[in-house]
């Protein structure tokens, strides 16, 4: 008697019905034992294509200049994003140190309104010679 032709079925007692998903089977003419020739290939699922395209994200930019205090970055982002007193003091000085500081991340479309809030916040009361709002850019941000 001859043995199936996978390794993975030794074992199987020859001359029982052998049933799998979808294998060709042939008579041996000189055994009489079903012979089981499997393939096995794997499903073309594109874990890429089942999923939704991520919307690619942007950032606020704030960058620093010198008509615009500390108390005005602090209350502006607290009225325009909610941020904590201390969350926008952060802000405030890294926008200082740094130049610029990165105040918010989400969709374009997001973005743009909270960039535009921020330069139609106005000029900073505690400076005379402050004439706008503070500057704001958006930025793509990088790919995952």
């Amino acid at each position: 008697m001859t043995s199936l032709t996978n390794p993975h079925f030794n074992g199987i007692i020859p001359g029982r019905l052998v049933t799998l998903f979808s294998p060709h089977f042939s008579m041996s003419k000189t055994s009489g034992v079903a012979e089981a020739a499997v393939s096995v290939r794997p499903k073309n699922r594109d874990k890429k294509k089942n999923k939704p395209k991520k919307e690619p994200r942007f950032h606020v930019i704030l960058w620093n200049d010198d008509d615009h205090t500390y108390d005005y970055v602090i209350i502006m982002l607290h009225v325009i994003f909610g941020y904590s007193v201390e969350k926008g003091f952060q802000l405030a000085r890294e926008v200082d140190t740094h130049g610029r500081a990165i105040v918010f991340t989400s969709s374009l479309e997001r973005a743009e309104v909270k960039r535009d809030q921020i330069l139609g916040f106005g000029p900073d009361p505690l400076l005379a010679q402050s004439q706008g709002s503070i500057i704001a850019t958006l930025e793509k941000a990088a790919e995952d």
